[in-house]
């Protein structure tokens, strides 16, 4: 059984950085291409970024180019979502996700385990 579970959300303000956290256990961590997403109240859950089982290949939403940063270190099991500059609209709840597909990939139906979110609100 795979488990996934996102940390490192919270209250900000607007202009600050945080960087979201998500373990991977139950597989060897390798194995999967991650991607984190996030989902607005009264909103479509949305792509951000994903990134392949080396992290030598990512993907992005173009509206998240530029702020918003993906990595991954497989000796901790463990993908980043490093995120700039925030601004209210950033508001939302952030999941990470995991399936075992190889290139990247922004179809979200694709991911196969996902974690239950983690909250980030930024202030203005």
């Amino acid at each position: 059984q795979v488990h996934v579970v996102e940390s490192g959300g919270g209250l900000v303000h607007t202009g600050d950085s945080v960087r979201l956290s998500c373990t991977v256990s139950g597989r060897p961590f390798t194995t999967y291409q991650m991607a984190w997403s996030r989902q607005a109240p009264g909103q479509e859950r949305e792509f951000i970024a994903s990134i392949n089982w080396s992290g030598a290949d990512t993907k992005y939403a173009d509206s998240m180019k530029g702020r918003f940063t993906i990595s991954r270190d497989n000796t901790k099991n463990t993908v980043y979502l490093q995120m700039n500059n925030l601004e209210p609209e950033d508001t939302a709840d952030y999941y990470c996700a995991a399936t075992g597909l190889a290139l990247p990939t922004s179809r979200l139906q694709e991911f196969d385990y996902w974690g239950q979110g983690t909250q980030v609100t930024v202030s203005a």
